[in-house]
Order: C-alpha cells, then sequence, then structure tokens
C-alpha cells in the first residue's frame, strides 16, 4: 500500500465524523488530560455528538478515558501515532482533503445501506 494510501485508509477507519478529528487534534494539542464538559465548551459542540466521538476514537485506538472519566490522547502504539501526526500535517495543508476523505466513509455506508432497501427487477 503506498504511503497516501495508508493515511487515507487511517482516516476513513478512525474517524466517523470531523468532529471526531476535531477533537483528537484538541486532546493533541494540550498536553494533559480533559473533562467531557471541557471538550464541550472548547469545540462548542454537544454532549452527543462529544460522547459518540470519544467512544469511536477509543476503539480506533487514539484516546482513553480514566478513572475519573478523564479523556487523553494516549495512541495505542507507534504507528497509530505516526498517522496520527502525518493526518494532523495533511489537515494543515489540505484540511478539505481530510474532510472529504472522512465524509466519504459515512457516504459509502449510508449507500450501502439504502441499496439493501432497493427493489430489483428479476
Amino acid at each position: 500500500m503506498k504511503p497516501e494510501e495508508d493515511l487515507a485508509a487511517f482516516i476513513r477507519s478512525s474517524f466517523r465524523s470531523v468532529w471526531s478529528f476535531e477533537i483528537v487534534l484538541l486532546l493533541k494539542s494540550q498536553a494533559g488530560r480533559w473533562t467531557h464538559d471541557d471538550i464541550v465548551s472548547a469545540l462548542r459542540g454537544s454532549d452527543l455528538i462529544v460522547s459518540q466521538s470519544i467512544e469511536n476514537l477509543t476503539m480506533a485506538g487514539l484516546v482513553d478515558v480514566d478513572a475519573e472519566g478523564r479523556i487523553g490522547y494516549t495512541p495505542v502504539n507507534t504507528s497509530t501515532a505516526e498517522l496520527m501526526d502525518r493526518a494532523q500535517r495533511l489537515y494543515e495543508s489540505r484540511a478539505d482533503h481530510v474532510r472529504r476523505l472522512i465524509v466519504s466513509q459515512n457516504v459509502s455506508s449510508l449507500r450501502a445501506f439504502a441499496n439493501a432497501f432497493r427493489l430489483r427487477d428479476e
């Protein structure tokens, strides 16, 4: 797999929304741990979006939640950390491209779901 392809695959598989990507960037930029409410306030997001994003990012191996419920950027391994660094650099230079990669995953899933209910002539 080409380096650009592995980065695109990482972005598509790790982030279900641009909000998720923004949360990781926030946590990554500020060492330490954040409360759920601090993230909601900093990004002016909703409780639901932040909760869903944290859950997805935890499963993706990018963040963890400690016993007190505080959230931190903690990549599961060096490969994941390197991919996130590359994704951040790409976002800094081509934010629209990264957004399209994230949204394209959702569009593909929606299209597959919709196609499952299409009536076909046989």
